[in-house]
C-alpha cells in the first residue's frame, strides 16, 4: 500500500441547503483495495460518492481520483472511474449484449463479442439468460450486465452505491466474491453500504460514518476477514447528546 493511491477524500466538508452534510472525512484507497465506507441513512455515504464523481460542489477538502483533483480535471478523473449505483439503468427491450454495445459506444471503447462474452462469463451470468430482453431480469443479473460493463471499460477504479441492496443471499455472496476477485486482480473498489455483516466478508478497510463525520476505521487482518462483531458494535452506538 506504499505506492499512490487511487482515491483520496482530503478533509471533505460539503453543505448542502446551508446544512453540513460532511464534515471533514479523510480516507484513502489503494490499488487492490476494497475500502467499505459504511453508515446508516444520512450518514453521507452516496454524498462522499457524489463529490468524487463531479455530481456536488465540494465546500472545503479535495476528492483525488488517480491524482488528479475532481475540481481542476473532472473530465480525465471520470474516464478512470467505473460507477454502479444502486439500480442500474439499462434497457429493458435490449439483451445483455445489445445493452452492452450500446454503453461501450457511448463510453468509446472498442469491444467485440468475444470479449463481452469473456465479461458475461466472469460475472457468471448463464449463457441462456443473455438472449433475454432485461425486462425479464432479477435484480441479480442487472448486476452482474453492470459489473460486466465495468469490466469491459477496464477502469482502474469502481464506485459501488449499495450494490447488493435487494439481491438473495445466494446473490450477495457471489457479488462479493467477484468484487473480491477484481480487487485481487488490482481494482481499487470504494464500496458504500449499510450492510455491516457484508462490508466485513469482502473489505480490506472500513470506514464508519456517522452524521457526516468519518468516526472509526477497521482493518481486516492479514489473511483474515474484520470482526463483525466488533463493527456492529460500533456502528449500532448512540452518539453522546
Amino acid at each position: 500500500m506504499a505506492h499512490q493511491p487511487k482515491l483520496q477524500a482530503e478533509q471533505l466538508r460539503v453543505l448542502r441547503g446551508g446544512r453540513e452534510v460532511l464534515s471533514g472525512v479523510s480516507f484513502e484507497v489503494a490499488r487492490g483495495e476494497v475500502y467499505g465506507l459504511l453508515g446508516g441513512n444520512g450518514a453521507g455515504k452516496s454524498t462522499t460518492l457524489s463529490t468524487f464523481l463531479g455530481f456536488l460542489p465540494i465546500t472545503s477538502g479535495r476528492a483525488v481520483v488517480n491524482g488528479l483533483d475532481t475540481s481542476i480535471d473532472l473530465t480525465a478523473a471520470r474516464r478512470a472511474m467505473a460507477y454502479l449505483p444502486e439500480a442500474a439503468s439499462m434497457y429493458e427491450h435490449l439483451d445483455a449484449h445489445e445493452n452492452l454495445h450500446y454503453f461501450l459506444q457511448l463510453a468509446g471503447v472498442g469491444r467485440g463479442e468475444s470479449d463481452i462474452d469473456a465479461a458475461l462469463d466472469r460475472v457468471s451470468l448463464a449463457g441462456e439468460a443473455r438472449t433475454l430482453k432485461l425486462r425479464g431480469y432479477s435484480k441479480g443479473m442487472r448486476q452482474k450486465v453492470a459489473i460486466a460493463l465495468a469490466i469491459l471499460r477496464d477502469t482502474e477504479i469502481l464506485l459501488l452505491d449499495e450494490p447488493t441492496s435487494g439481491l438473495d443471499p445466494t446473490a450477495i455472496d457471489e457479488f462479493h466474491d467477484l468484487v473480491r476477485g477484481l480487487a485481487d486482480a488490482g481494482k481499487a473498489i470504494l464500496m458504500v453500504t449499510h450492510d455491516v455483516y457484508g462490508a466485513c466478508q469482502v473489505a480490506d478497510r472500513i470506514g464508519l460514518l456517522r452524521g457526516g463525520k468519518l468516526v472509526d476505521q477497521f482493518a481486516a487482518p492479514a489473511g483474515g476477514r474484520i470482526e463483525t462483531e466488533t463493527v456492529h458494535r460500533a456502528f449500532s452506538a448512540k452518539t453522546n447528546p
